[in-house]
């Protein structure tokens, strides 16, 4: 099984910006790489998964694993956004 032991399970999107003309050849390849429920089964118990997003949900990732218990998506998200931040300050001067 693709998951069997994992204690971590990370995907993004088949087609990131800039590849819009690949998207249809994307959809085709990646077909039946969905991170859904029946995957996630055989990971290990407790194990996460992560999405850098936007995420297409019913492409590489179902709605259930998403926004289900071993998402940590948005914490994964939030950590993004105070980094980010904390960058521009640093960027315009206005760390001491």
């Amino acid at each position: 099984m693709a998951l069997a032991g994992a204690d971590v399970v990370v995907t993004d999107v088949w087609t990131s910006m800039g590849q819009e003309a690949e998207a249809a050849a994307r959809l085709k390849a990646f077909q039946g790489f969905t991170v859904d429920a029946a995957l996630m089964s055989g990971a290990r118990p407790g194990a996460i998964v992560l999405h850098c997003l936007p995420a297409h949900r019913g492409e590489e990732i179902t709605a259930g694993v998403i926004d289900g218990p071993a998402s940590v998506v948005w914490d994964q998200a939030e950590n993004r956004l105070h980094a980010q931040k904390a960058l521009l300050t640093w960027l315009i001067g206005g760390a001491s």
